[in-house]
């Protein structure tokens, strides 16, 4: 995975997240709240944190998520044959 960083201030943070084929994203906790904007068709393996459990999930470009600061977010494998790239949006605590 890889990820570019596009624009950050006070009340966002926003970058280009790149998930190349066969490569896991490793599982952590959601440091913000988020929004997720799929900006290529994708199909990807979602290994459940705490069952184990596998499903595969089918995005489509332009699909929208959100996602709660303090969320669990589950281990991710790209199952495509090229990358695939999604926005990250990360909103910060206003001061």
């Amino acid at each position: 995975m890889a990820k570019k960083l596009l624009l950050e201030n006070v009340r966002v943070r926003v970058s280009e997240v790149t998930y190349e084929p066969g490569k896991p994203r490793q599982r952590h906790i959601r440091p913000t709240d988020q929004v997720i904007v799929f900006l290529d068709d994708c199909e990807y393996e979602r290994t459940d944190s705490k069952t184990g459990e596998k499903t595969v999930r089918t995005r489509k470009s332009g699909e929208v998520l959100w996602h709660d600061r303090g969320e669990d977010a589950p281990v991710l494998k790209n199952l495509g044959a090229k990358p695939y790239r999604s926005l990250l949006i990360e909103l910060k605590d206003r001061l």
